[in-house]
């Protein structure tokens, strides 16, 4: 799944990234060496999905709505060659809104020895809350047997919202330790397994994070 274009592009707009927003970027080494694992972050804005993986030393593919591989014409072609080159996921809206074919596509990333990123509230955090994580990197885990790699990220909504300036060095991108599915009481059933590590999951991207949380359910993105 990784080409070529991904990893050079990565290598073009890093220099730039580090330029303009300077992020801290922390734990690294956390991040498996080789084999499928579940990047799940916490989200508050749409550039957390550039960031992440441009900031890995490993790819970390996302799900796209497959409105970008449909647009007609030059721009349509490109906008298609660009999300395929750099591993995105194209997914119907109706299949994006669900989850479960978020879910089944994220699978086949893992099987496949990939990273792939979700998150597990659902959709971006516009309160700055962290909100109650939903069981599907839980499923993946368990299901996959890859481990999760838990994230946590600072400040990301301030990158276009503040001179560049102001930005530089207040972004944030910490990595925790990856939780493996096997620290899990694997007697349980899956879903109290589910249960369980959802909750450890959100515990460790809260560490991460510094985020307040919140007791409310976030709908499932739908765009």
């Amino acid at each position: 799944m990784p080409t070529a274009f991904y990893y050079g592009a990565r290598a073009l707009v890093r220099p730039y990234v580090r330029l303009f927003w300077k992020p801290r970027v922390t734990g690294l080494e956390n991040v498996p060496r080789e084999g499928g694992y579940v990047m799940a972050a916490n989200h508050l804005a749409n550039v957390d999905s550039f960031l992440i993986p441009v900031v890995f030393d490993r790819e970390v593919h996302f799900v796209s709505k497959d409105d970008f591989w449909k647009k007609p014409g030059l721009k349509g072609w490109i906008l298609k060659t660009f999300f395929e080159q750099v591993g995105a996921v194209p997914l119907d809206r109706e299949a994006l809104s669900s989850g479960k074919g978020a879910l089944q596509a994220g699978l086949e990333v893992l099987r496949e020895g990939h990273g792939f990123g979700i998150y597990p509230e659902g959709t971006r955090s516009k309160d700055g809350l962290l909100h109650p994580g939903k069981q599907g990197a839980a499923w993946l885990a368990i299901e996959s047997g890859c481990p999760v790699v838990p994230v946590g990220v600072k400040n990301t909504p301030s990158i276009f919202s503040v001179p560049w300036r102001k930005v530089r060095g207040t972004v944030s991108v910490r990595v925790g330790r990856p939780i493996e599915v096997s620290e899990i009481d694997p007697s349980l059933s899956k879903g109290a397994r589910r249960r369980l590590l959802t909750a450890r999951i959100m515990d460790e991207i809260q560490k991460l994070s510094g985020q307040t949380r919140s007791d409310v359910v976030l709908p499932d993105a739908e765009d």
